[in-house]
């Protein structure tokens, strides 16, 4: 067993009992945590959730931490969160995101425990559940091979945006250097872990996809909320142009409609390439009026977006 101090951060917004599954297989990890910390995002719906299991998260090392949801924000969240950790990795997941393993958090955490080169964050694979159609499948696979790799600015002429590609459905974090580096940005509608990542990059930190660390993590979003999610990572980008002007990501989306099209017509499922360019035309139209969203109404924003507190907040 790996002798060392890890705590487990997890936003929450309304969960369900898929909740106790997953601090279950947290709690059964070959490295035993020493804290995990809800942030829960509305003190009802968790009550709800706890109404006939009061049992359930009967546990000194559990923290649950209430928020209202109009205080609730991507980076500033993640970042009050940390405070409330004192090891030194911490580790992000979703409330969504159930560990496949008794390893994951070992096998995340490896990177950071070696000296070189230096990593600031390592991120796991996500796999697709099997309620998950054939897109989804195949697009967690795109996003999220089978081979773990290193990325650091030597990457950046070969890989572009996806260098700083990493995702806090499942992420472990190196507490020094998160410290240094200030932390998660402190308001942001999205894309607070590739906003840090790209920090860490540039300062001359490595980023680890570590494959072999699995959750299963899937959605079968509709056409709409495509639209929605991808207007908000539009939004991300445009307010961020630290770390995103000048990179193009839309190379990585046209990989992807080549790619995922082969892919099905390879599985003779013709009929499911209308309804995929369908998606990827919403995911296009939403990322780039999300880019423009200067330029738009208020109604129309809060029309495209997924989080209308942060837009009434002051800015």
């Amino acid at each position: 067993m790996v002798n060392m101090k890890v705590d487990v951060i997890i936003p929450l917004y309304k969960p369900d009992k898929s909740l106790f599954e997953q601090i279950r297989r947290l709690r059964a990890q070959s490295v035993k945590i020493n804290k995990i910390i809800l942030i829960n995002t509305e003190k009802a719906y968790f009550d709800e959730l706890l109404k006939n299991e009061d049992r359930a998260l009967a546990d000194e090392k559990i923290q649950v931490i209430h928020i209202k949801k109009h205080e609730f924000d991507h980076g500033g969240t993640r970042r009050m969160a940390v405070e409330y950790s004192d090891t030194e990795i911490f580790v992000m997941l979703t409330q969504d995101a159930v560990p496949t393993d008794k390893r994951l958090i070992e096998r995340l955490t490896e990177p950071l425990r070696k000296l070189t080169p230096k990593v600031a964050v390592s991120y796991g694979r996500q796999l697709a559940g099997r309620d998950s159609g054939i897109l989804e499948r195949y697009t967690r696979s795109f996003n999220y091979p089978k081979d773990s790799r290193i990325k650091s600015m030597a990457d950046m002429e070969r890989l572009g945006v996806k260098t700083f590609f990493c995702s806090n459905v499942c992420a472990a974090y190196n507490r020094d250097v998160y410290d240094r580096l200030g932390g998660f940005a402190e308001r942001t509608i999205f894309n607070e872990d590739m906003i840090y990542a790209a920090a860490a990059i540039k300062a001359g930190y490595s980023i680890a996809y570590v494959a072999e660390a699995r959750v299963l993590h899937s959605h079968n979003y509709s056409c709409k909320q495509q639209f929605q999610r991808n207007f908000d990572l539009g939004v991300s980008q445009a307010e961020h142009p630290e770390v995103f002007a000048g990179i193009s990501s839309e190379s990585e989306g046209k990989k992807l409609v080549i790619e995922a099209t082969r892919h099905l017509i390879e599985h003779g499922r013709f009929a499911a390439i209308p309804y995929f360019y369908l998606q990827c035309a919403s995911k296009y139209a939403g990322y780039l009026l999300g880019k423009k969203y200067r330029y738009l109404p208020e109604k129309v924003i809060m029309k495209c977006t997924t989080n209308k507190e942060y837009w009434n907040k002051e800015r």
